[in-house]
């Protein structure tokens, strides 16, 4: 006899959010496999909104909304731990908070950490901010059934946090990205006016990602190889994001794109470079390497997991090295590691991370 379906309720609050990053996108992406699954029945739950957040980040579940809006949702859940997402959802098998805005456990509690960055740079970080993720954490220490990591480098960090070991599952993201013809590469370097070679950047604009580093060691390559372009793709999400004049030379900011544009930027790139300095996963090197990108991406990092041998691991904040090492990706090491990339890539799927996600929510509902 088959198990049956399970109810579980799925936070996707995050997808309202000004800049929803990675969080939101990993968060649907999950959904969207679990919901090609037949065992799963999953209730989106949210805070009160008057429309529906605008694509890429429009949930493709229906959505329970909460009668308070976000800001009261998140401080009540913390300190009143009210309302239960039963309230909207009615009985649910397993709660996954797929943040650290943490519900009431008024069922089996699923928490997933994306990355504890705000313990090792709390400046990067508001008051209020910092206040919110260390009561999540709090919670996720006290009532946390599993909490699920994507990455060893975050695992690592829940064990000094305090959360014992034997509650954490590792579960990497997966990558599914849509086929892109040389014709649409084409026709978005026109529009955008880019050069025929480009080194790509994707992520929100913000001191841990390391630009400037990068941007430096840009000028670097550049100067050895001046028809050489540089295109920066995301939103900016706080701190001085701007371009040094000194700098800006062959610098192409992009800001958001949309999904067919942000893919079509990947598969026409000659390589992509990602010298973040601390991530939870870093899913846009997954991304790129899927288009067959070789990745140039920061040693000793969660990227630096999955990424292996299949790219170039390099010091985020030498600048020489980053130069060099982009040089190898876009000239004599460019084809092998293209070849490599896809290969590594095609063992993250978007569906080995829903079964894993559904084993726990089994462990933790029987």
């Amino acid at each position: 006899m088959s198990a049956a379906r399970l109810r579980v309720a799925v936070t996707l609050e995050q997808c309202w959010h000004d800049v929803p990053g990675g969080t939101a996108s990993s968060a649907l992406e999950t959904v969207h496999a679990l919901q090609r699954r037949g065992d799963v029945v999953v209730l989106g739950v949210a805070a009160r909104h008057a429309t529906l957040p605008a694509a890429p980040w429009t949930p493709q579940v229906r959505m329970h909304q909460l009668p308070l809006p976000r800001a009261a949702l998140y401080e009540s859940w913390h300190a009143l731990r009210w309302p239960r997402v039963q309230r909207v959802t009615g009985p649910v098998d397993v709660i996954h908070a797929t943040t650290l805005a943490i519900p009431p456990k008024s069922a089996p509690l699923v928490v997933t950490v994306h990355d504890l960055a705000f313990l090792h740079e709390p400046d990067h970080f508001t008051k209020h901010g910092m206040r919110f993720f260390k009561r999540g954490l709090a919670l996720t220490r006290a009532h946390a059934d599993a909490v699920l990591v994507p990455s060893q480098s975050t695992f690592d960090d829940c064990v000094a946090a305090g959360i014992d070991f034997t509650r954490l599952r590792l579960v990497p993201h997966g990558v599914a990205v849509p086929h892109v013809e040389p014709t649409d590469v084409k026709a978005f370097a026109t529009a955008h006016e880019l050069p025929e070679r480009y080194v790509m950047w994707c992520g929100t604009l913000e001191p841990r990602k390391n630009v400037p580093t990068l941007l430096q060691a840009f000028a670097s390559l550049r100067a050895r190889d001046p028809e050489l372009g540089l295109v920066l793709v995301g939103p900016n999400g706080w701190g001085d994001v701007s371009v040094p004049p000194d700098l800006a030379k062959g610098a192409h900011l992009l800001g958001f794109l949309g999904t067919p544009e942000l893919h079509a930027a990947y598969a026409g790139a000659r390589a992509f470079a990602y010298p973040s300095l601390r991530e939870g996963f870093g899913l846009p090197v997954l991304e790129a390497m899927a288009h067959g990108v070789p990745v140039v991406t920061s040693a000793g990092s969660a990227m630096a997991e999955f990424v292996g041998e299949a790219g170039i691991l390099v010091d985020p904040l030498d600048v020489t090295g980053l130069s060099t090492a982009l040089e190898a990706a876009i000239g004599d090491r460019h084809d092998s590691l293209s070849t490599a990339a896809l290969e590594r890539s095609s063992h993250y799927t978007w569906d080995a991370a829903a079964a894993a996600t559904v084993d726990v929510y089994r462990a933790v509902s029987t």
